[in-house]
């Protein structure tokens, strides 16, 4: 399998890298491999750039099995790592009886926290130190306009952060691609993402934002600027901190009951 990487996205990717220091010498990545376009596309790129760059880090990847199908064929995800030569690991979980559980509450959620736990404890074992997620840009702004929306609260998740409970960067190298370019990249890893077993995909409050972004998005202007408040927030004027009910009844006595 001949690889190349063009250069736009070599451009953006290397920004990232840069920028926020993703990538180390002597780093023992592993990426997080779900079989979807993105996460192959980001071990399409650092088995590429494992070669190119001046700096020696080691890139593995790792899928955990949900445990949805008793009988998962993973071998598609297997070849596709074997012509990246790049060391394929599965981790069997029985995740998907939690979730499924009726009296589950947010199962997405619930997902998200178990395979965080299963991945730490696969890297411990084995002598991995960074992360690797194929989040994109329009997950960065998704994710912004989602904790807003949903949570009450000016946050996203970070090109780079630590886990110190576990001792492990999480890095996102595709941070500043859009996620179109990663669509279009199929052409170049020549890799057919696998469908999810999952029964609540498509089905998540990230679905919903992203077509509510898509609805008032033609001139992908909107798109840009909260890409921008997300770095600017830190610096605009937001309403103080809310005040207990005993502070604000003390405050009101003082309007209003005369001395």
């Amino acid at each position: 399998m001949k690889l190349s990487l063009p250069k736009s996205y070599n451009r953006k990717i290397s920004r990232a890298i840069a920028e926020f220091d993703l990538i180390e010498e002597g780093d023992n990545i592993l990426v997080g491999f779900s079989g979807g376009k993105d996460s192959a596309f980001l071990l399409y790129a650092l088995a590429i750039l494992q070669k190119s760059m001046a700096i020696d880090f080691k890139v593995s990847a790792l899928t955990i099995d949900l445990g949805f199908e008793d009988d998962a064929d993973f071998s598609e995800m297997e070849e596709y790592c074997s012509k990246l030569d790049l060391p394929y690991h599965i981790e069997r979980t029985k995740i998907a009886d939690v979730i499924t559980d009726e009296n589950t509450k947010n199962p997405c959620s619930k997902c998200a926290y178990f395979r965080k736990g299963s991945i730490s404890e696969f890297m411990s074992k084995h002598g991995y130190n960074k992360i690797a997620y194929g989040h994109h840009y329009d997950d960065a702004v998704e994710t912004f306009l989602m904790s807003i929306i949903y949570s009450g609260q000016i946050k996203t998740f970070e090109p780079k952060s630590y886990l110190s409970n576990s001792d492990i960067h999480v890095i996102r190298p595709l941070i500043y691609l859009r996620e179109e370019e990663i669509i279009k990249a199929k052409e170049i890893t020549e890799y057919n993402p696998v469908a999810s077993p999952c029964p609540h995909d498509g089905e998540t409050k990230r679905e919903e934002i992203k077509q509510l972004i898509k609805s008032f998005d033609d001139s992908q202007q909107i798109f840009y600027n909260v890409a921008s408040a997300m770095r600017e927030g830190n610096k605009i004027e937001l309403w103080p901190e809310e005040l207990n009910n005993k502070e604000i009844l003390e405050r009101s006595r003082k309007l209003w009951n005369r001395v």
